[in-house]
């Protein structure tokens, strides 16, 4: 992944005293239903994820495909509210600072499990753990120290994310959950996801070797998950660090991290290091979820939390919906025009995004998307680049109409310094 690059937006500023008195009020309100939706996306990402860890158990104690099957589908149904909190990153510095542990990627997958070494490689010069499989190995090699890996727990799997200072070396989170479920994707730019056996996790007939020790790798990267998400769920509750900090920062603090983390994942996250890096490319190793093939959801949802964010709502997985004082609100009463032009492009993001989504129904995932060649694959992953850029553009002219401060709007080399990506 290459280094991303902050581009500062200075525009010019009002003061929330030129909006309206009743708007004034509103924009507590605002600020506080941003809170509100972060608390119930976190509780309902910590829910999905306690309904994964129970299709994994019924996994460890029947290997069949059925039941690896159950697992996966219940991995991918996590994914649904947790991508729509990732619009709390980048502002917020408390959930930025924890987003590592759940959702890091790309990763050396060879640092937890067997490769195929003909695709994968032996060695890296950069990754002294590439191919350290702590599956395999009940004593590791760290900084030039042994390491007792006999017991697979969540302290080992903790010491050794991101060690040796390389963020590829992620042994925690969902992408590590992934992983184990599905095993490496060995199909390049063609239709296809990993394809691990069941059989790898059966003591019985087990087919990758260590099925044991994969068992409990993957029970503890998942109950390890539940433990950080139940930790920012509680940062979010009404004495929660995370919404003291935000509110601590006052009304227009508040909205300008609200501004931050949308322009942040829109552009240099999501419309960047995570879509149109891969683009240029042509490498399917830039796709999010590259094992389980479900990028296409994962970008859908991510678009989807900043909607939510900016019109206040968000629909809970048991089927309620919250609703509330929203940017939209505050952006309408200062300048309709302009409220108008985002929701309009908001929308066209969300349809860029359903076009991916459609295009995988029919075979045509993200990595085939990408592929060198599909001229047509390659445009529905510009559209949603675009949509991206376009939408980010419209709410760096928020912070103008509500007059919220300045802000920093993360970047990428891929979309501000083209000929640097190699």
């Amino acid at each position: 992944m290459l280094k991303r690059t902050l581009v500062a937006v200075a525009v010019g500023l009002t003061t929330l005293s030129q909006v309206q008195a009743a708007d004034t009020v509103a924009a507590n309100a605002v600020v506080k239903n941003y809170a509100d939706i972060a608390l119930a996306g976190y509780e309902d990402s910590l829910t999905r994820a306690r309904a994964l860890l129970e299709k994994i158990d019924a996994l460890l104690a029947e290997p069949t495909d059925a039941n690896l099957k159950a697992a996966r589908d219940a991995w991918i149904a996590a994914r649904v509210p947790y991508q729509q909190t990732e619009v709390y990153r980048f502002g917020n510095a408390i959930v930025d600072d924890w987003e590592g542990k759940v959702n890091a990627w790309p990763l050396d997958e060879g640092l937890i499990d067997y490769v195929a070494t003909d695709r994968y490689g032996e060695e890296s010069d950069e990754n002294p753990l590439y191919t350290a499989n702590i599956i395999a190995n009940p004593t590791l090699t760290l900084n030039g120290e042994s390491v007792d890996a006999a017991e697979i727990t969540k302290q080992l799997l903790q010491q050794l994310h991101e060690a040796e200072e390389v963020e590829a070396n992620v042994a925690t989170g969902y992408h590590a959950i992934e992983f184990l479920l599905w095993g490496q994707d060995l199909n390049g730019t063609n239709p296809g996801a990993g394809n691990r056996p069941a059989s790898d996790f059966d003591h019985a007939n087990c087919s990758g070797g260590n099925c044991e020790r994969r068992g409990q790798y993957l029970r503890v990267a998942t109950e390890l998950l539940i433990d950080d998400l139940a930790d920012m769920t509680t940062a979010w509750s009404a004495d929660g660090d995370a919404r003291k900090a935000l509110l601590e920062k006052g009304e227009a603090g508040g909205l300008s991290t609200m501004l931050t983390g949308m322009g942040s994942l829109s552009y240099g996250e999501l419309a960047g290091e995570r879509t149109k890096l891969g683009l240029m490319l042509h490498d399917p190793e830039e796709e999010h979820d590259c094992f389980s093939d479900n990028t296409h959801w994962s970008h859908f949802y991510d678009a989807k939390g900043i909607q939510n964010v900016y019109r206040g709502e968000y629909s809970r997985i048991d089927g309620s919906k919250i609703e509330g004082a929203s940017l939209s609100d505050l952006i309408r009463s200062a300048d309709p025009e302009l409220d108008r032009e985002i929701i309009a492009n908001l929308e066209a993001t969300q349809q860029a995004a359903q076009a991916m989504v459609d295009a995988a129904g029919k075979g045509q995932t993200f990595d085939v998307l990408i592929a060198a060649g599909n001229d047509s694959g390659n445009q529905l992953v510009q559209n949603f680049v675009d949509g991206l850029t376009n939408q980010t553009r419209s709410l760096e002219k928020a912070v103008k109409a509500i007059g919220s401060g300045e802000i920093s709007i993360e970047g990428s080399d891929s979309l501000d310094n083209p000929s640097a990506v190699q």
